[in-house]
């Protein structure tokens, strides 16, 4: 089968295409050929390390998180998950050297394959994973908000998403809509303002306004209930200015810098709880319960992809994984997928 392989951090050159044996799946596992694959900043961000040329864990990793294919062998004990089934995988990388998505036939655990409702395309299932669960998780760990997501869940309740342009504040909003928040978003201009909308945003705000707390402010006057930031460091006073009292902010990126200053006293006085979340770390059984309420999502068709919904596709194949990687990498706005095999 053929597979993307590095073995050393660095830039996309550092990817290489090689041919590699079919394995059989142990227990609790699964073998999956792969579809399409989606690429996420993290994939360039393990690649490129904090250092060219640093050793890496392993000899060679595949890289690539998320993915969509088709089940081909299952090993003892796995029952969720039948051969010919169609599935979406997360994590597949994770601490695995052999198991990335950017390949043709990856074994991996039966944990991080999740069974992909009929209604959904493989687009769609690639385009899950890292960025669907993430929203969810920072959906549910507000203080008095749900810990799990279903329709209504959110009712009542007004939540900011910052950068709703960006891959996640696309899975955000979608989820957020279908929950019943109204949800409030902030981009930097008018291209990304028409996704964000496109993505069901009721409201969509430049955050470089002068006015953009009162803008906030107009639509939730006792503050809002939950913020999902994306640049903590840059964002702290317009998100100390608008959240409510015992409000709560998810952080899951540091873009725009890894230092925050807070105010303290400010923060005290309205029982602001910081929540970060990290896919990695969160632990399997937050991401299995992630997955469920995310296929009922896809099945209830909240969670779109494409330009009619606000994530553009971006596509390569198999060959051009490291452009695929430039790309992200490059800050493009949408979704890159790889086709590996054909449906």
């Amino acid at each position: 089968m053929k597979a993307i392989v590095y073995s050393e951090t660095g830039d996309p050159s550092v990817l290489q295409l090689v041919d590699r044996p079919v394995l059989e799946p142990g227990p609790d596992e699964v073998r999956v050929r792969i579809v399409v694959s989606g690429v996420n900043p993290t994939d360039w961000k393990s690649r490129r390390g904090a250092a060219s040329g640093q050793a890496l864990p392993f000899d060679e990793v595949v890289p690539g998180q998320d993915g969509a294919g088709i089940v081909e062998a299952v090993g003892d004990d796995v029952q969720h998950v039948s051969v010919g089934d169609r599935v979406w995988l997360a994590l597949a990388a994770y601490q695995r050297p052999n198991s990335g998505s950017s390949q043709e036939q990856p074994v991996l655990p039966a944990e991080r394959v999740f069974a992909l409702p009929a209604s959904a395309s493989f687009d769609q299932g690639a385009s899950m994973g890292v960025p669907a669960i993430t929203a969810y998780r920072a959906l549910t760990v507000a203080e008095g908000g749900p810990d799990q997501l279903h329709p209504t869940a959110l009712t009542g309740r007004i939540v900011l998403v910052a950068g709703g342009a960006g891959a996640v504040g696309h899975a955000t909003i979608q989820l957020a809509r279908w929950a019943g928040a109204t949800v409030i978003t902030t981009v930097s201009g008018p291209q990304k303002a028409a996704l964000a909308t496109a993505a069901g945003a009721h409201h969509v705000f430049n955050y470089t306004d002068a006015d953009i707390v009162d803008q906030i402010r107009a639509i939730a006057p006792d503050g809002v209930d939950q913020i999902v930031e994306v640049s903590p460091a840059q964002n702290a006073d317009l998100d100390l200015a608008v959240i409510r009292n015992r409000g709560s902010i998810s952080v899951y990126a540091n873009n725009g810098g890894d230092q925050v200053t807070l105010d303290v006293r400010r923060h005290f006085a309205l029982n602001v709880r910081y929540q970060f979340v990290l896919l990695y770390t969160v632990g399997i059984d937050a991401i299995r319960a992630a997955g469920a309420a995310i296929n009922v999502a896809l099945e209830d068709g909240a969670l779109g992809i494409g330009d009619e919904t606000g994530l553009p596709l971006h596509r390569f194949d198999l060959a051009h994984t490291a452009d695929a990687h430039a790309l992200v990498e490059s800050g493009a706005v949408g979704k890159v997928l790889i086709d590996v095999t054909a449906a």
